[in-house]
């Protein structure tokens, strides 16, 4: 076995220090929600800040900012709602998905 070096950690204190997250949109694996999802999120434009909070935490790459405005690929998202806990502006709600 290598002797493998432990490298300490970079420290993330500022946004520009965290990876950019996904870099294509989100239909790249699938194109549509198989459809078990139980709650969708809904974000309200007008009292996001733009911190990149829900865009760092989506595990699927779902949120994509578009013309300085974040948006959700409802079709990819599957509905863990994730964003909405970490949203500090309460600026994405979990709905309940409607068929």
């Amino acid at each position: 076995m290598k002797d493998f070096k432990v490298k300490k950690a970079p420290k993330l204190e500022k946004l520009s220090d965290f990876p950019m997250g996904s870099s294509c949109e989100s239909f790249n694996i699938t194109e549509i929600n198989a459809g078990w999802r139980v709650f969708k999120p809904v974000l309200d434009v007008d009292k996001c800040v733009n911190c990149y909070r829900c865009y760092l935490v989506c595990p699927e790459g779902a949120i994509h900012k578009n013309n300085d405005k974040f948006e959700i690929d409802e079709d990819f998202c599957k509905g863990c709602g994730l964003c909405a806990h970490e949203c500090k502006v309460n600026a994405i709600s979990m709905i309940k998905e409607t068929k």
